[in-house]
């Protein structure tokens, strides 16, 4: 439906403000059509808010979600890094569940398989409606030394067998050690050594970290690990392992998120959610452009007055606005400000310049069967069974791939065969331009295939029925190089007081897809409250509260 829509008269300046005198609308463009870009657009023009607002969503591809967008391939679909639906923010959750229903019978392969989940009462049927929620069971396992673990690694007899009796001892004495001596959390690899010991860190943390961000551990900030790994320590794992023997029912609240069992998932992926929201936002009045790149951003006594986006073909148009919204990466932000006529300070443009990222690709697998055994308990489709796992963590460092998806486990309406078939992702993490993301489409899928025949996932290339290599630049907004002048930058974009930087790429945060969505709930209350500071945008996800059990 992306054809259809209004595109403006081709003027060279569409003045919102000027077309808002006689309705006195305040208008907004918001930057980007990604998680953070699609929910500022909706909570803005919800409720009649189209009476108050008139809103212009600028998306530089013709997809929806961001990296949270579905990717199509002959009838097969990936989701890019894999998407679990499960937030504490209720708020979040409820907002989801307003988007796409909870289902109210059975999927495909639950029915099959008889594996229940609890079932909302009156929820739509995944057999007949594609507008809907699902609730999947999470499994994911590291793969190490031709070894399947728990992920995160739990202390359960088969984590201990794999290890074998001496490594089993080290990593316990190691750990103690961490117990008694505290190193000084100035970087990564010294925050993982205080929560899991120096051997644990080796096996498991150190290759793979720096396959995820072509840094040592050594060299990247703590910050990540606090963003990410929470409250995750030996200790939790070895709560939730005792309390897993215990019948007393915990509630998700008291889990923290890495542990967390069960979360929904979109019928049809994460994308499948977006371009809902970008739907519903074009039915309530929102303008949605997409190919609308944004290459320059203009300023009138210190706020920000328009920009200028170019289409496909390179021609340019300018929209004057009273608030603007930025999900665009902050590097290219202010680039974007940067201009000739009005150059963005030196020391700014610098601290932007230097702002890393990793890119990230993907390359979809469809194969009959896997090699690999389903040795667990839970019930599977295919034949033979396929293994249960939502992801697969490669930690071994003798392999390029950082992750392996099973697209079948996360929904079976992904894929087109999900009987007898196969569809898997595998997630290389690289520099936009190095040797691996130059890789033709072809180099790339024997690359991958090579890899997973090693490891004894697949039999050989043989099998492979058919393979799509995809490409995602800035997936991994990256804490090192200049991001510790951050703070800096944050103050000089809050100084323009009518721009809001929220989302992943928009606030250089390695935020999930619901503290994204919260950034943008965040602004868009203040410009209805009409308040000046923008500390409650930046501060989602930094509470302490978010990273203690509650």
């Amino acid at each position: 439906h992306h054809g259809d829509h209004d595109h403006r008269p081709p003027a060279a300046t569409v003045n919102l403000k000027e077309c808002n005198s006689v309705s006195d609308k305040e208008s907004v463009v918001i930057i980007g059509g990604g998680p953070a870009g699609l929910t500022a657009a909706w909570e803005l023009i919800k409720d009649g808010g189209d009476a108050r607002y008139d809103v212009t969503v600028l998306e530089e591809s013709q997809e929806f979600g961001g990296i949270a967008r579905t990717v199509r391939h002959n009838g097969n679909r990936m989701d890019i890094g894999g998407h679990r639906f499960f937030s504490k923010d209720d708020r979040i959750m409820q907002w989801w569940a307003q988007t796409l229903p909870l289902q109210g019978a059975p999927s495909y392969d639950d029915k099959k398989l008889g594996r229940s989940h609890e079932l909302e009462p009156g929820g739509p049927d995944p057999e007949k409606t594609d507008k809907v929620m699902l609730k999947r069971h999470r499994v994911s396992r590291i793969f190490w030394n031709k070894h399947f673990f728990d992920y995160p690694i739990s202390l359960s007899v088969s984590t201990l067998e794999a290890m074998g009796p001496r490594i089993t001892v080290e990593a316990g004495f190691s750990y103690l050690k961490s117990v008694f001596h505290k190193l000084p959390e100035d970087n990564l690899e010294n925050f993982y050594i205080n929560r899991f010991g120096r051997k644990l860190y080796s096996m498991f943390f150190e290759g793979y970290t720096e396959k995820l961000w072509g840094r040592h551990p050594s060299e990247i900030s703590a910050d990540w690990g606090s963003q990410r790994v929470k409250g995750l320590s030996i200790m939790g794992v070895l709560k939730n392992a005792v309390q897993k023997l215990l019948p007393k029912k915990r509630s998700n609240a008291e889990v923290e998120t890495s542990l967390i069992e069960e979360f929904w998932y979109p019928k049809f992926g994460p994308g499948q959610l977006w371009e809902t929201v970008e739907q519903n936002c074009v039915d309530a009045g929102v303008t949605v452009l997409t190919g609308a790149k944004v290459v320059a951003i203009h300023r009138e006594n210190g706020a920000i007055s328009s920009v200028d986006y170019e289409d496909a073909e390179g021609k340019r148009t300018t929209l004057k606005a009273d608030q603007f919204i930025s999900s665009m990466p902050v590097k290219d932000l202010v680039e974007a400000l940067d201009t000739e006529q009005d150059p963005a300070p030196r020391d700014m443009v610098a601290v932007a310049k230097g702002l890393p990222y990793r890119d990230f690709v993907t390359v979809g697998i469809l194969v009959k069967r896997l090699k690999l055994k389903n040795t667990t308990d839970i019930p599977t489709l295919g034949n033979p069974p396929i293994v249960p796992d939502c992801w697969i963590y490669v930690q071994d460092p003798g392999y390029k791939v950082g992750r392996l998806q099973i697209f079948n486990n996360w929904s079976p309406y992904l894929v087109k065969d999900v009987d007898d078939t196969v569809w898997i992702g595998l997630e290389y993490f690289c520099e936009e331009g190095d040797d691996f993301w130059n890789m033709t489409d072809e180099e790339a899928t024997r690359f991958a295939i090579k890899e997973l025949t090693r490891m004894g996932v697949i039999n050989g290339a043989h099998e492979v029925l058919d393979a799509h290599r995809e490409r995602v630049k800035k997936a991994y907004p990256a804490y090192f190089d200049t991001y510790d002048q951050m703070p800096e930058l944050v103050e000089y974009l809050d100084s323009f007081g009518n721009l809001y930087c929220v989302g992943r790429n928009g606030q250089h945060r390695y935020n999930n897809m619901d503290h994204s969505m919260a950034t943008a709930i965040e602004a868009v209350g203040n410009i209805k409250e009409h308040r000046t500071s923008k500390r409650n945008v930046w501060s989602v996800n930094t509470e302490k509260s978010y990273h203690e059990s509650k």
